[in-house]
């Protein structure tokens, strides 16, 4: 009896300890990877679209009056508050959030927009439901259930800023950009951009590479579109030029 207890109690002990090293492991790499991400100080980067700087990501803004949409929520809520107070920005006139994924460090301070409404695509519902798994059986988790599901290609408007949702799956299998206004193209984790051209999501931090590269077809033709913004990797001006390569 004694050696089954023995047996048992080390098996035990082996699962935990495997698990312990790749949950370390894991957290090693994530730091490792973020370190070499290139993101974009909080400002206003061209006439009535704002950068908001949260350690590794951006969230960004776009203003219509003194009305504003954003794209993400960052992955701090108090460093949010304090970026957006640098910018005599108040999180009241937030009115819609547009998460491009559910991930935690594009979600954080949703909880400081009290009078937006939050959208996501609803192919991303399945992070948040607990279909779908991030890591280790841990799935994504939003502050609310109450979110507004969009569909590829829906068009929307929030005051007078038109947005186009285009659903480009690969980070997550809901990830969705969105074309603001026909001119800012927001992309999220869906794309990098490496020297100015579009490139793959980071392979560590993505689900399925293979569609990611096939996404790409569905940004790379945007006739109006003049601006990719990253999460990540800041952004480029020339949209025409940075569409102008190959994923493999």
């Amino acid at each position: 009896m004694k050696n089954i207890f023995k047996r048992i109690l080390l098996a035990v002990t082996l699962v935990i300890s495997i698990l312990a090293l790749i949950t370390v492991g894991f957290f090693f790499k994530m730091k490792s990877e973020t370190k070499k991400m290139n993101t974009v100080e909080t400002k206003e980067v061209v006439q009535n679209v704002y950068s908001i700087k949260d350690s590794f990501v951006n969230m960004f803004l776009v203003r219509d009056s003194d009305v504003y949409l954003a794209i993400d929520a960052g992955n701090d809520v108090e460093v949010i508050a304090g970026e957006l107070k640098k910018l005599n920005i108040n999180p009241d006139n937030i009115m819609a959030v547009m998460l491009t994924h559910t991930d935690g460090d594009h979600t954080a301070a949703l909880k400081l927009f009290k009078n937006a409404k939050i959208y996501l695509s609803r192919q991303e519902e399945q992070m948040i439901n607990g279909t779908t798994s991030k890591f280790l059986g841990i799935g994504n988790k939003l502050f609310t259930k109450d979110n507004t599901l969009l569909d590829d290609q829906q068009d929307l408007s929030v005051g007078n800023i038109r947005i186009k949702a285009i659903l480009t799956p690969g980070h997550t299998p809901g990830s969705m950009s969105y074309l603001v206004n026909d001119k800012f193209l927001f992309v999220g984790d869906a794309f990098g951009l490496e020297a100015g051209k579009i490139d793959k999501p980071n392979e560590f931090f993505s689900k399925d590479m293979k569609t990611a590269i096939l996404s790409f077809q569905k940004i790379n033709k945007l006739p109006k579109a003049e601006y990719v913004f990253t999460a990540h990797t800041g952004y480029n001006e020339d949209y025409k030029n940075a569409v102008k390569t190959e994923l493999r």
